[in-house]
């Protein structure tokens, strides 16, 4: 019809349009959110890498992963819809609908996991973790796991540093740093002066499940906004003649 918006017929205009634009806005909003879980992903994998060797189970890996690469679809898909929109392309907008619902599927269960881990971690870790000194000073990869958790984290041992008597003399990386690297003496005489006396099961439980938390809630929310996607591009959908 002239004069009229291509697509829309005049008694739908006013409503089409409003809703054309509010799936801009969510797909804008959509892109944004899968950005964010993007960059909170890639942080955690390169910030808990130093702890990979006592975490004891890949559940938590595998949530960040799925949230990585859905979060990298995400943006492809919102960049989709708003085309789809501006075009009023119904094969675009039906694309559009099937991909983002598989998506938030995907984006659920991977914030999920990330909650279920953040719940398991502790029962998980602590059995991993009393395992591996055994092997500190006889494999480079967890006895660098072990130095750069302690040192970084300031804790020692699994619930106190008391546990690295059973295993020989007390690592260097549970001494308290002074400054610019060096650290006190506590291998030989070691007490609370000296070294760190906090478990490193409760502090990296704890670094866990920040990191688990602020990923797992910026899933479930993005998700939850990719709801009014699907149902703008759907009502647009149907508005299309």
């Amino acid at each position: 019809m002239q004069g009229e918006d291509m697509g829309f017929s005049s008694r739908m205009d006013c409503c089409g349009q409003f809703v054309k634009y509010s799936l801009f806005v969510a797909n804008f909003v959509i892109f944004v959110g899968g950005a964010t879980v993007f960059c909170l992903s890639l942080w955690t994998l390169v910030d808990r890498s130093f702890m990979n060797e006592l975490l004891g189970t890949n559940l938590f890996s595998g949530a960040v992963y799925v949230l990585l690469v859905t979060s990298v679809a995400i943006c492809l898909l919102s960049f989709l819809g708003c085309v789809g929109a501006g075009k009023e392309v119904k094969c675009l907008l039906l694309t559009y609908f099937i991909m983002v619902a598989l998506v938030f599927v995907t984006m659920l269960i991977g914030g999920i996991l990330g909650y279920v881990f953040r719940e398991r971690v502790q029962q998980t870790m602590r059995q991993e973790m009393r395992s591996s000194m055994a092997l500190y000073g006889s494999r480079r990869d967890i006895t660098q796991a072990w130095d750069q958790t302690q040192e970084r984290l300031q804790c020692c041992g699994v619930d106190t540093w008391h546990d690295w008597n059973r295993f020989g003399p007390i690592p260097e990386s549970c001494c308290q740093e002074i400054f610019g690297g060096q650290r006190k003496e506590c291998t030989i005489f070691p007490t609370i002066t000296n070294l760190y006396s906090q478990g490193c099961l409760y502090v990296t439980s704890n670094y866990i499940r920040e990191h688990a938390a602020v990923i797992g809630g910026t899933s479930i929310g993005v998700a939850i906004i990719m709801i009014f996607g699907m149902i703008f591009s759907c009502l647009l959908f149907n508005m299309i003649e």
